[in-house]
């Protein structure tokens, strides 16, 4: 039977104004693969992804993720706090109050891990969205994260970025046994998943190999 990273049985979750974004939601993702996450607006995706980070509580259902876990959101800005590359990197390590050397072992690890180790002293406003991407990435990485949550993280960045961040993160998947879940509407990114899941308005509709799953919401957008 092969490990799960992430498994979600019967979840639950409605908005306090009684809306229901999550419906008898049931899904696993194998520990070590890349699945993707995918939707019209307003399906469930990010309101899903915040409830297996734990940003958000169900009302029902049973959530087990390995831990730590690693969270990229949308717009990078909403999430690098520190003035320099280096030093945002570090900084989740704090809570961990690990010796000096071996925090500067890690950064340099994860930087290494993203090909941004040039970088470390660079100012986080001096980088591009991509870069921005790759130091949120980093941060996980230095703090051995086993799940990482990516939530449209190529939304704001131009198409080559785009597959560039996707094939870095499939890279990070494979090399290091990382279970990831990303949330995407470009179909492209399909290409670099292990398999896919659909949301439609809140339930799960469908999952399994992505090239089915891309041809069936291709056809789909051709009607």
């Amino acid at each position: 039977m092969v490990e799960a990273g992430i498994i979600v049985k019967d979840l639950q979750f409605s908005w306090p104004n009684g809306d229901t974004a999550i419906q008898s939601c049931s899904l696993a993702v194998p520990k070590g693969e890349f699945w993707m996450l995918l939707g019209t607006n307003g399906s469930g995706k990010s309101t899903l992804l915040r409830l297996l980070a734990g940003l958000l509580a169900p009302q029902s259902g049973d959530i087990r993720v390995l831990h730590p876990v690693g969270f990229v959101f949308q717009n990078p800005d909403h999430q690098l706090v520190m003035p320099t590359v280096g030093a945002d990197v570090a900084f989740g390590l704090v809570e961990e109050k690990l010796p000096t050397a071996t925090v500067r072992a890690r950064v340099k690890e994860a930087l290494d891990a993203v090909n941004l180790s040039a970088l470390q002293l660079r100012p986080i406003y001096a980088l591009s969205g991509g870069q921005k991407q790759r130091v949120a990435i980093a941060g996980a990485i230095a703090r051995h994260c086993e799940i990482l949550l990516l939530d449209e993280p190529t939304a704001l960045l131009d198409p080559d970025s785009q597959l560039d961040l996707v094939a870095s993160v499939r890279n990070l998947v494979k090399s290091r046994g990382i279970t990831a879940l990303w949330v995407t509407h470009r179909l492209d990114e399909l290409n670099y998943c292990d398999g896919a899941f659909l949301l439609e308005k809140g339930l799960l509709v469908d999952q399994g190999e992505p090239e089915r799953l891309k041809q069936r919401l291709m056809e789909v957008n051709r009607d």
